[in-house]
Order: C-alpha cells, then structure tokens, then sequence
C-alpha cells in the first residue's frame, strides 16, 4: 500500500460516522484505489460497513461528548477535508469535486449529510459508480470554482447537485447556506435548475430551489421554514429588523409576517436560548429576552417561538395557524429586511 492510500485509509476510518452543526448526520459518496485486500476490512468499516452493536453504541457515546454534537461534527469535516486530499490525485484529470465533498471545502452548513466517501462529478454523461473510498458522478460540467488548487463545482451547481441527492430538508438546510454565502439568486439557480433538466431527483430539486433562503441563519431556522411549509401555511419573511413608529431599533427576529403582525423565534435547544452565548448566565439571558418580546407585543404584534423539541414534534404549526388568523389592529412598530451579508467572491473558469 503506497503512503497516499495509508493516508486515504486513515481518513476513511476517522470520517466512517458524521455529525454536521448541531445534528446528527450518516454518511456517504465513492472512489478510486484505496486499498489492498490486507485493508479491505478497514475500508470497508470506513465507508459505511455495518458496524456491531458494540461498536454502534460506542460511536454514540462519543457523540455525546461534545456540546449539542458541534466538537464531533467540525473534526468530520476536517476529516473529510483530509481524504478529499488523499484520494483526488489518484482521480483522472479534470476530475471535479461535487455535492457534499464540495459543500465542505466551502465551509457551509451541512446536516443529515453523508460524508463517508469524497463525491466528485467527471464531465460526462452517465457512468456514475461508487468505490470504497469516492461516488463518482458522471453529468456535463463546463465550469469549476477553484478552491485550495482543487476544482470545485460552483455554488449554484453544487446546490442543484444537493438539490437532487440529498433528502428534501438536508438539501434545504445546505442549499440556504450556499445561498447566502455567495449572495446567489433566483435568477443563478434557475440557470443551473435548467441545466440539470432530465436528471435524476429533478422533481424535488425544482421544490427545494423554490425553498430556498439565503437570508436564513441556521440549521433550525432553515428546518422551521420546511416545518410550516410541511403544514401547508404561508411561508415568512427572515431575519426581520423590528423598528418602533419613530425609526428606534427594537431587535432582530428569524421571520415575520408583516401584514399579519406575527414575529416568530427559533429559540435553539431551550425556550429564550436564542440569544444565549458561552458564559453567559441563563437567568439574565432569559430575562433580557422575556423584556424585549413584552417590548414587541407591546408595539402591537404576536409572537411565536419554539425550541429544536418544538420543532421535531411539529407544534409550532398549530400557534403559527392560530396567530395567523387571529385579527388584530396594526401593530404600532414597522419592521424592515435585516441587510445581507456581503457575498464571498470566488474564482471560477471554465473547462
């Protein structure tokens, strides 16, 4: 076994169970030579193999040491950073790293992503296969973002490709975060929608596209926009600045309904958390945030929050449904799009 497949062996084991920000996460994707019959049991572990119950419940158990699944989930990445490097100079030139090998290389949220194999794309129609230690894609490519020296499908690809592959929330959950790292639009999207016509999955890629926003902060905060979109209610506006009649800021929400006066929080894991930093004390954090939300119904609006417990149990949708149709007066406070933040330039050419 030569050094590089010893490093791609040694990154396989590491990257075998993922766990994305604050989720829990399986993994996934193929590649080249990667090992001699002496490893095969290793590889194979490593790409996904079926693990004893033993090994199982040892893997969960290192899940729980760190806080809400975060210090596992960024030595993965890293991991998979490391055997994206140790497999790709064994690909055939031009080859193109894609969907969620791609999604890691620009830094962006993952959840409930597979990360066992590196995915790249070839730039050619069919011939897709999975190896032990990469998924190879075969579809046209005819431009790459390059990353680190590596090429990289561009953004607005790279969501269609998650748009196409991952289950319907994952795909929402990386596609918001794409969006709003490089500041992409309906209009790019569209394009690359276009593009993939014909492909496999294209049905749910054309509904998460239309899901998508980039002004959306987290993994719950995107999730909750599937959550009330799942429960057939109208869909909100994020990341709201909430003005008093004077012009005075009030404070940020996640979403709103303008017109109806309804501001909605995610909270995080615990009611009022939302706002809770490292060290903080919990009781003066949820005591501001209990102050600031008697300031926004004072101004005239209903507020719903929920916690990730909410969420996964789906009662936001009831409060939300009930809020939405209560008549109300016009809140007394305005409230305006919080502003973008500035797009990520990158380099990107053509093949």
């Amino acid at each position: 076994m030569t050094a590089r497949t010893t490093a791609a062996a040694a990154a396989m084991g590491a990257t075998a169970e993922t766990i994305t920000t604050g989720a829990r996460g399986t993994a996934g994707s193929g590649g080249r030579r990667c090992g001699t019959s002496g490893s095969r049991q290793a590889l194979l572990e490593g790409c996904g193999a079926q693990r004893s119950h033993g090994q199982q419940r040892s893997l969960g158990q290192q899940r729980g040491r760190g806080q809400h699944g975060l210090a596992p989930a960024l030595d993965r990445r890293e991991q998979h950073r490391r055997l994206i490097r140790a497999v790709l100079p064994d690909m055939a030139a031009g080859t193109v790293v894609s969907h969620q090998s791609a999604a890691v290389l620009y830094g962006t949220t993952l959840w409930r992503a597979p990360l066992d194999r590196v995915c790249v794309t070839r730039n050619r129609r069919g011939g897709g296969r999975t190896r032990p230690c990469t998924k190879i894609h075969g579809s046209p490519v005819d431009s790459a973002a390059e990353l680190d020296g590596l090429l990289v499908t561009t953004p607005a690809r790279t969501v269609v490709d998650l748009a196409l592959t991952l289950p319907f929330d994952a795909a929402v959950v990386a596609g918001d975060a794409l969006a709003g790292m490089f500041g992409l639009g309906a209009a790019e999207l569209g394009e690359e929608l276009a593009r993939a016509k014909g492909r496999y999955g294209i049905g749910q890629a054309k509904q998460v596209i239309a899901m998508l926003d980039g002004r959306s902060r987290s993994i719950g905060e995107s999730l909750s926009r599937t959550m009330i979109q799942q429960h057939a209610l109208p869909l909100p506006r994020s990341q709201g600045n909430v003005l008093t009649p004077d012009g005075r800021f009030v404070g940020r929400v996640d979403f709103y309904y303008e017109s109806a006066g309804v501001l909605c929080e995610f909270d995080g894991p615990t009611e009022y958390g939302r706002l809770l930093r490292p060290g903080q004390d919990l009781a003066a954090a949820v005591q501001r945030e209990r102050t600031r939300e008697t300031y926004l119904r004072a101004l005239g609006f209903d507020v719903v929050r929920w916690t990730w417990d909410d969420l996964v149990r789906g009662r936001p949708a009831r409060h939300l449904r009930s809020a939405l149709a209560t008549r109300r007066r016009r809140p007394d406070g305005r409230i305006e799009p919080a502003p973008a933040p500035e797009p990520r330039g990158l380099t990107v050419r053509a093949l």
